[in-house]
């Protein structure tokens, strides 16, 4: 993973964890284990990264409930 997409990563996490009212610990956890972490964002970091911050979190906050992260 290079740098910017690592910032990228950062940026997801602590914004998601800051609007679900979790740690950023346990946002990251939530991710890795479902995948979405390596199998979603580090992979679609060019797509994503041009996303506004608001639609960025809605689009991932969606997919975690899509695979059971967070309840529907």
């Amino acid at each position: 993973m290079d740098n910017e997409t690592l910032k990228f990563v950062t940026y997801c996490i602590s914004k998601l964890a800051q609007v679900l009212k979790m740690s950023q610990r346990e946002v990251y956890r939530r991710l890795k284990q479902s995948g979405i972490l390596y199998d979603y964002i580090v992979p679609s970091y060019d797509v994503l990264h041009t996303f506004s911050s608001r639609y960025l979190i809605e689009d991932i906050t969606d997919y975690m409930k899509e695979k059971g992260v967070l309840p529907k």
